[in-house]
């Protein structure tokens, strides 16, 4: 990693103090018109709730666009007043490396498990749901029809005991950075904290996938950009990210994919011809 801009490594170590605050007030304002994250999001954010389920129906679903909008709000305002400080991916990265301030992964274990920064600490705010009652059956059930097949994305619950399980860990006076995969669950992490009593909360706009592998020191087997995918659309290929990425490696990579697809199509064949074959056959062995 580069060494930091001056401007930055002023920013960082003094980023809590009255002397700043004319300067993050200004910074506030430039990061103003794309806090947040856009709406193309798979399911609902709603602490106490879950992420990524939801019963359908217009009735559901305009419920869940109020208390999102209602989520944003309460974010913009928290940002603006300066009750949570908003860093990039890079200055997340140069922060963490240079300062005492811990890095707080809140994302649920299926990312976490791919890859991860060095040296963070990791506190799911929603989880993978492993209930295995019916109505926990009947949600996963209905998440994969709705897409999860094609996308990959699972059942969350949320985690109820997410503030004391990261008071266990760290007192109300330490510099946190929150961090996720696209931005949202962190922000909405962060609000659960400043209600708690923490103090010093600083939220990585965009999340990992925003970031590029210089930013951080990364452990885990995949990019930081493709830890939030999955399903059929990964294994082809066949997402934003990995578009992204074959445009950067070349054909190799985007060899790879194709020779999946052309398997997958080969197989199918084979199969379906398969199964014409086994027909007949069939219909001559049952009795007359």
């Amino acid at each position: 990693m580069a060494a930091p801009p001056l401007s930055l490594a002023r920013r960082v170590a003094g980023a809590s103090s009255p002397a700043t605050a004319a300067h993050s007030s200004s910074r506030s304002r430039y990061f103003r018109p794309c806090l947040l994250p856009s709406k193309r999001w798979s399911g609902v954010v709603k602490m106490g709730a879950a992420v990524g389920g939801g019963q359908g129906g217009e009735e559901e679903e305009t419920r869940q666009a109020k208390e999102m909008a209602a989520a944003r709000r309460r974010w913009e305002t928290l940002i603006r007043e300066q009750k949570i400080k908003t860093l990039t991916p890079r200055e997340a990265g140069y922060t963490f490396k240079l300062t005492d301030k811990v890095l707080l992964d809140v994302r649920p274990s299926n990312e976490r498990q791919k890859a991860w920064v060095k040296g963070s600490t990791w506190v799911p705010v929603f989880d993978v749901d492993t209930s295995s009652d019916l109505n926990g059956l009947s949600k996963k059930a209905f998440n994969f029809m709705i897409g999860g097949w094609w996308s990959g994305s699972s059942t969350m619950s949320f985690n109820k005991n997410f503030v004391q399980q990261v008071e266990e860990k760290f007192s109300k006076d330490t510099d946190i950075i929150l961090v996720c995969q696209k931005g949202l669950r962190s922000i909405a992490a962060a609000e659960q904290l400043y209600n708690g009593g923490f103090e010093n909360l600083f939220w990585v706009q965009g999340g990992l996938e925003a970031a590029e592998e210089e930013d951080f020191e990364r452990e885990g087997s995949q990019p930081f950009k493709l830890a939030g995918i999955g399903g059929v659309s990964e294994f082809f290929g066949w997402t934003d990210q990995q578009r992204a990425q074959a445009a950067k490696e070349g054909w190799g990579y985007r060899l790879l994919f194709t020779g999946r697809l052309v398997g997958a199509i080969v197989l199918a064949d084979a199969l379906f011809v398969g199964a014409q074959s086994i027909g007949p056959l069939l219909q001559q062995l049952q009795p007359h």
